[in-house]
């Protein structure tokens, strides 16, 4: 089963394939996604590394935390899932 790596602390021109390449010799690279502003389309500096195992995964982790990739020390852990917004928590609309 596939396991999402967050990265962080990436440079902002650091592109998804130099991604896929840092961590490919730890395993099968499923996808890369550098995060972008939806506004100005520029990188936010972080993204996620999806790995074909839990064990890959955790020797990507192992490998890549806290080294120097472009100029920048990554942070790499494994992702958590964004916890889901009620899409009727307060603003204007809400009846009490």
């Amino acid at each position: 089963m596939a396991k999402k790596l967050y990265v962080g602390n990436l440079s902002y021109q650091t592109a998804e394939d130099n991604l896929r390449t840092l961590f490919a010799p730890f395993g099968n690279v499923e996808s890369v996604k550098i995060i972008t502003d939806r506004d100005t389309g520029y990188s936010k500096g972080f993204g996620f590394v999806e790995m074909s195992s839990d064990d890959e995964a955790q020797a990507a982790i192992n490998g890549t935390n806290g080294t120097e990739f472009e100029g920048r020390r990554i942070k790499v852990n494994e992702a958590m899932d964004k916890p889901r917004r009620d899409r009727d928590s307060g603003g204007y609309g809400k009846s009490w």
